[in-house]
């Protein structure tokens, strides 16, 4: 009987050390993408990050990432200064694309989005815009339009995904 329970305590510490932890902030890309897509066509609301409300840009962008226990800021403004940043010929999903305000002459930042292709493909992402006609969490492509372009500012990396 010592035996037996000898080698079930062998045995399920065996597996316990053979269970992978991961690492902080981590988080899978397919839940990321899976979570942030389920709130397209969700409206716009300044100033709100609340489901319910809508959301503006930094908001959506801090909701995704604070349901997977990744701090982010709350504000487009202080993505200047955090995560690490990535060359743009090297983004992969889930980084965050940093642009300007609607003003592209001044450099600060002023929309954030959620990418949600890998490099070497065309680079998409997700996001919460106040455009009038078409505004609310919606993807769109990076060269569909030079309003993108003339605003880029960078591209972050604020988790690593698996």
């Amino acid at each position: 009987m010592k035996l037996i329970y000898l080698f079930l305590i062998a045995s399920s510490i065996t597996k316990a050390s053979s269970i992978k932890t991961l690492p902080k902030d981590s988080v899978s890309k397919d839940s990321l993408m899976s979570y942030s897509k389920s709130y397209l066509g969700t409206n716009y609301c300044y100033g709100s990050c609340e489901p319910k409300r809508g959301f503006d840009c930094s908001g959506f962008v801090y909701h995704i990432f604070n349901h997977f226990n990744i701090k982010v800021p709350r504000s487009s403004i202080d993505y200047i200064n955090h995560g690490k940043t990535i060359h743009p010929d090297s983004f992969k999903i889930g980084d965050v694309i940093v642009f300007t305000g609607t003003n592209a002459k001044n450099r600060t930042p002023g929309h954030v989005g959620i990418i949600t292709s890998n490099a070497g493909e065309e680079l998409q992402f997700i996001h919460s815009s106040s455009n009038k006609k078409h505004s609310g969490i919606k993807l769109s492509t990076y060269k569909d339009s030079p309003y993108y372009e003339k605003r880029f500012l960078k591209i972050v990396r604020v988790a690593k995904l698996y």
